[in-house]
């Protein structure tokens, strides 16, 4: 099977002042002015959203949030919809990442979100994956499984769906020791839920959906990650913060 576009996003999420972000998006383009062959994506702070835009018009750069909330309006304080993410120029939004359910989101709201965001022409990034506990007990497939079946609930056509597999266990959280996944290992699980995907949805549309790795990708690991059949890109988290680092992962693709 002929990969797709591979599809490269940072998640700078709590970092950068628009000063900063403006600096790494002034050097960043000129470092990947000659890529064609990726789709990459900068997910800001929501601070940072509209000057980000502003700064990627007329670059091969997308834009992305962090987050939103379901609803197109109302006594949300601090929350953020997805008419606002769309007016201010974003095509996709990080959803269900392991740092949010960490902080009370579930499944259950998180369908929620996926559901309003392709309804308003927004593209999700669904983050699902296991934590080590659930990996050292084998539950790995099963907690992929529950995961993705409650997150896409209702959810009739997965056009625009990006499916981010994260492994709890192999995120950074700032410590540069964190071992990301094996290529064999993300392999498995990328193919995993590409099958999960086939019986919802059918061949096709699993052939089409990009599933991408989230989990400690950095220049030394995005090769041997990238080239795996059926991993499409990654969601980078620390590796995406130096303009440098990212732009070397986003070369890997190759």
């Amino acid at each position: 099977m002929a990969k797709m576009q591979q599809l490269i996003a940072a998640n700078w999420k709590m970092n950068k002042t628009i000063k900063e972000a403006v600096s790494f998006i002034s050097e960043f383009k000129k470092l990947i002015k000659n890529i064609k062959n990726v789709e990459i994506v900068i997910c800001p702070p929501f601070t940072s959203l509209q000057v980000v835009s502003n700064e990627l018009k007329g670059s091969n750069i997308d834009l992305g949030a962090q987050n939103m909330n379901f609803e197109d309006s109302g006594a949300y304080t601090g929350e953020i919809s997805p008419l606002m993410l769309k007016e201010i120029g974003c095509e996709y939004v990080i959803l269900g990442h392991s740092e949010r359910r960490e902080s009370g989101e579930n499944d259950s709201l998180i369908n929620k979100k996926v559901i309003a965001a392709l309804n308003h022409g927004l593209k999700p990034i669904l983050c699902v994956g296991e934590t080590f506990e659930q990996r050292r007990h084998g539950g790995t497939e099963d907690e992929l499984e529950d995961q993705l079946l409650k997150c896409l609930k209702d959810v009739a056509n997965p056009k625009g769906l990006v499916v981010a597999y994260e492994p709890v266990w192999a995120i950074s959280r700032g410590n540069p020791s964190q071992k990301a996944a094996t290529k064999a290992d993300a392999e498995d699980a990328h193919l995993f839920i590409r099958k999960l995907l086939e019986g919802m949805y059918g061949e096709e549309a699993a052939k089409n959906t990009r599933i991408i790795y989230g989990g400690s990708m950095k220049p030394e690991n995005a090769k041997e990650l990238l080239a795996m059949p059926n991993i499409d890109g990654g969601l980078v988290g620390n590796a995406s913060l130096d303009a440098k680092s990212f732009a070397e992962i986003v070369e890997a693709v190759g």
